[in-house]
């Protein structure tokens, strides 16, 4: 069995007045989340939240329920786990959707996900968005996500990126911007030693893969996120800022998952939301 340590934050930056980010960890479930919204007056904290909020809360059922609230459709080319955590997603999706036809004050307003389920040795890692999500194994970051943006979908059909920054972060998919949404997956072998670390844009535009390599190796999960998130403000802070670190190690060294009973979800700032962008 390994043991997991884990530990996330997010900062509000050195530029915005709120923080529309969210994350959530639960080392009990094996569930890390990040969420980085978008939309005016708030809505983009709004949206974040629930997709936080919903994808967490299912997860939960699941292991409370089992078979009451498995998915009807699964795809049988990928793992139970793997099925649960898209189900997941789209539930998210459209409880933000809804909310925003629901609410002319939250009309538009979206939000990325970035999710990893941990099962015994193997990670299921989920997004929509731009959200990050890395492995570090044997000393090497490797990304393990899909960036849906405009940016990366003209370099997937041309074989080369474009520089403009605009581009940069123009979505192709959101959640809660439609009814439905297609969510990048992939399951990854995991082992002793190797590091998970997740984070929104704040954090990616301001400190490289490679430095965030040598700070996760190099440092507890806290002390990590406290120093990745610091690198980011110092560097202009100019959008919020969420990490999530998490280390997988031999027994006896460090919180059990199984220890951790509670999860952790840290509330945003109030104050006046963006687009993103």
């Amino acid at each position: 069995m390994m043991v997991i340590e884990s530990a996330g934050l997010t900062d509000v930056g050195k530029k915005r007045k709120g923080n529309e980010d969210a994350l959530f960890l639960d080392d009990s479930l094996g569930l890390y989340i990040v969420a980085d919204g978008m939309g005016g007056h708030r809505a983009g904290e709004v949206a974040s939240g629930l997709v936080v909020e919903t994808l967490g809360g299912y997860m939960k059922r699941l292991r409370e329920h089992g078979d009451e609230e498995e998915p009807s459709d699964a795809d049988e080319t990928l793992s139970r786990e793997a099925n649960r955590l898209l189900t997941g997603i789209h539930l998210a999706n459209w409880s933000v959707h809804r909310l925003s036809l629901e609410n002319p004050a939250y009309r538009g307003m979206g939000s990325t996900v970035s999710a990893v389920l941990l099962t015994g040795t193997t990670a299921v890692a989920a997004n929509v968005g731009d959200s990050p999500i890395y492995l570090i194994h044997d000393g090497s970051i490797e990304a393990i996500y899909k960036p849906h943006t405009v940016q990366a979908a003209y370099g997937a059909l041309h074989h080369g990126m474009i520089e403009q920054q605009h581009l940069r972060h123009m979505l192709t998919q959101a959640m809660g911007t439609q009814t439905t949404v297609e969510a990048h997956i992939c399951e990854v072998q995991c082992f002793r030693g190797d590091i998970l670390v997740m984070g929104s844009d704040g954090l990616s535009d301001k400190v490289s893969p490679e430095e965030i390599r040598y700070v996760a190796v190099r440092n507890s999960p806290e002390r990590a996120c406290r120093l990745l998130v610091d690198m980011a403000n110092q560097r202009g802070g100019d959008d919020n800022v969420t990490v999530i670190v998490v280390k997988m190690g031999p027994v006896g060294g460090g919180r059990s998952r199984i220890a951790g009973i509670f999860a952790r979800f840290f509330s945003r700032l109030f104050g006046d939301g963006r687009a993103k962008g």
